[in-house]
């Protein structure tokens, strides 16, 4: 029993010294590479595709304050204001799930970021646990401007497309600090599901959801608050 015990408490701290280190690492270098990415490579092979991955890190003060508005608005409305976690629409989305409607989900733009940096995509107990941990620590060690950096960097945003300066060339032909309310709207509409909705390409249901993501971003704040006005 007790050289279980040992093995279990070294398996312990080598995981909470570990994972709080790479979170530490990760505030001050830019994340080249994601879990998702390779998965997405994977899922390429298989099916006989070449792998594809446009990224290139990109700082939060060279991305347009748009950006930062617009997937707020579509999202997560209180990513200014919660720790981390949004108990209504997680209290919400359980409800429904309840009363068997269409899952949907619930998670934060810092859930979503801890998920897509260090975590798998595929929904499970374990995952739910790890998740909560990370975004624990991001909220704490990195901060809300950290946490947008890195989501507007590593998220999918279209087939092998990641990230805010990949989106902006490829979609739209321009730089990520150029990028328009309009173009931003567009990409906030897609992020559910980057592989089926192209923010260059919007369908008649995506463009109405656009035009409710432009009304909500007249509620947001501009992000970082120093961000140059239009």
């Amino acid at each position: 029993m007790k050289t279980v015990s040992r093995w279990l408490r070294n398996i312990l701290i080598f995981f909470f010294t570990s994972t709080i280190l790479a979170v530490v690492i990760l505030k001050y270098i830019p994340v080249y590479v994601t879990p998702l990415m390779l998965i997405r490579c994977v899922e390429n092979v298989i099916k006989g595709d070449t792998p594809r991955i446009s990224h290139r890190w990109i700082p939060l003060d060279r991305i347009s304050h748009n950006l930062p508005q617009a997937v707020m608005a579509s999202e997560d409305n209180l990513f200014l204001k919660h720790s981390g976690f949004d108990l209504e629409q997680i209290q919400k989305a359980q409800l429904e799930a309840q009363e068997g409607k269409r899952q949907r989900g619930a998670s934060t733009i810092s859930q979503q970021t801890a998920r897509n940096v260090f975590l798998w995509q595929q929904r499970s107990w374990l995952r739910k646990g790890l998740e909560a941990y990370f975004t624990f620590l991001i909220e704490k060690i990195w901060g809300k401007e950290r946490i947008m950096e890195v989501y507007l960097n590593s998220i999918e945003m279209g087939r092998g497309i990641y990230g805010a300066d990949a989106v902006a060339r490829i979609n739209f032909n321009t730089t990520p600090d150029r990028l328009t309310r309009d173009q931003c709207a567009y990409i906030a509409v897609s992020l559910p599901n980057p592989l089926e909705r192209d923010s260059a390409h919007p369908t008649a249901k995506m463009r109405r959801m656009h035009k409710t993501i432009l009304k909500r971003m007249k509620q947001i704040d501009t992000f970082p608050k120093d961000a140059c006005a239009e």
